[in-house]
């Protein structure tokens, strides 16, 4: 890993040059189990922060259209009290410590976190279990959150871009669990309440859909300890953790959301491979190969807009994509086709590719390289290889990918990409969406 290369260089730095201090431990990353919980650490001593995740997996197929948002709300109101810390005592605790207790809703788990020092990671852990344990769920608190999650739906139609994500989302994802918005709809959040927010906390808060990454200075022993008197102590459950099938394979199809703006919002999806399939390193290459000519043709050669790029969508199950905001909508949508085509039809030059992916792989690390980032990178190997030391092996991935895989990758997923447009529609030919 580029981010372990950098701390063994640095510590060869530190034993080299006089008057250093001595050079932190390299990292090493074990997994054991504690009472029915999944555990993952990596002890890492090059810094003080401790990042422990806590992933509730499922995600969206742990929820229908009916109680959609259901998880993120319950995890929100317990940060407004517990049956051992009262909002405002809680409040104050967590302020006193500077740590931070952070929640991210996503299509295959509900991330619920801890960031603070290993000082006051015991302190922290505390307030953090009571509220994964013991959330009072007061109807008053309910209410309250609930009114702040509908504003924010309801919000997300006053933004184009987001609304282009929303619509996005609803059409490539038709017939999939992914369908199913995990922050909710203005109906199923309507309809939760305290009464259903504690039936789901005493069927759904079990071990079994418990996976913990802990990242920072901290011993197995401690981990295990907080573990064991917590979290470990809530019921088993019956949980287990499976792929989710492949976004289905769809025709090229496009929902459009009039709107009179001066540019015009456009993104589309198309299903890839599962995450633990043999395509995904050449899929991420592909589409990283895309967006860099995407770039220079239609942003700095042809000036048509301020972002282009072909983004790739890192689930269990996997899709790719085309993301362009643009007054010309017509003139750019052609030329993603030719950069496809081009892509397709075309070998790209070895060199040129082992290039691209050390850039990408030093770009990759250098947004990976806190001790939060590493906790989620470890959680997706182990879910979506089935072993977090598969983390190991992805340099190795990315560098193995050919010239020939990224064509045939091209070629066989980059096909019935189904997209959203919002913005004025005559500005857009209908044939030209066909073209995909």
């Amino acid at each position: 890993m580029l981010f372990q290369s950098a701390v063994a260089l640095a510590a060869l730095v530190a034993a080299l040059v006089p008057g250093n201090p001595p050079a932190p431990a390299p990292a090493t990353t074990t997994s054991f189990e504690v009472s029915g919980v999944k555990v993952i650490l990596r002890r890492n001593d090059a810094n003080n922060v401790v990042a422990a995740n806590l992933y509730l997996l499922g995600g969206a197929r742990q929820v229908s259209e009916t109680n959609a948002g259901i998880e993120p709300l319950l995890l929100e109101v317990s940060e407004r009290g517990t049956q051992k810390y009262p909002k405002n005592a809680l409040r104050r605790a967590m302020s006193r410590l500077g740590s931070e207790i952070v929640l991210a809703p996503s299509a295959d788990w509900t991330m619920f976190g801890i960031r603070s020092s290993a000082e006051v990671f015991d302190s922290t852990w505390a307030i953090f279990a009571d509220r994964v344990m013991r959330p009072t769920l007061a109807t008053a608190e309910v209410n309250l959150v609930k009114t702040q999650y509908l504003s924010g739906i309801r919000q997300r139609r006053d933004d184009p871009d987001a609304l282009a994500h929303y619509l996005a989302d609803s059409i490539a994802y038709a017939g999939h669990p992914y369908s199913v918005s995990v922050v909710g709809n203005e109906r199923s959040i309507q309809a939760l309440d305290s009464s259903a927010l504690r039936a789901y906390h005493r069927s759904q808060v079990v071990t079994s859909r418990m996976l913990l990454v802990v990242v920072g200075n901290v011993d197995s022993a401690r981990v295990s300890r907080l573990v064991a008197e917590s979290i470990g102590q809530l019921p088993r459950g019956t949980y287990k953790w499976t792929d989710p099938p492949r976004i289905p394979e769809l025709s090229t199809a496009v929902v459009v959301e009039r709107r009179a703006l001066p540019t015009n919002y456009i993104l589309g999806y198309y299903s890839g491979p599962i995450a633990r399939g043999a395509d995904y390193a050449a899929l991420r290459v592909a589409t990283s190969v895309l967006t860099g000519r995407m770039f220079a043709e239609i942003r700095t050669r042809q000036n048509l807009t301020y972002d282009v790029h072909a983004p790739f969508v890192d689930r269990a199950a996997t899709a790719g994509g085309l993301y362009v905001s643009t007054a010309s909508p017509d003139t750019t949508l052609k030329l993603m086709r030719a950069a496809i085509s081009d892509l397709q039809s075309g070998l790209l030059d070895p060199n040129g590719l082992r290039e691209l992916e050390q850039q990408f792989l030093t770009e990759y690390f250098l947004d990976n390289e806190t001790n939060a980032a590493q906790a989620d990178f470890l959680a997706r190997a182990q879910l979506y290889s089935g072993d977090y030391r598969s983390a190991e092996r992805f340099v190795a991935d990315l560098r193995n990918v050919t010239p020939e895989a990224v064509q045939r990758v091209a070629r066989r997923y980059m096909k019935g990409i189904r997209f959203a447009y919002v913005g004025d529609p005559s500005k857009l030919n209908p044939r030209t969406i066909g073209l995909f």
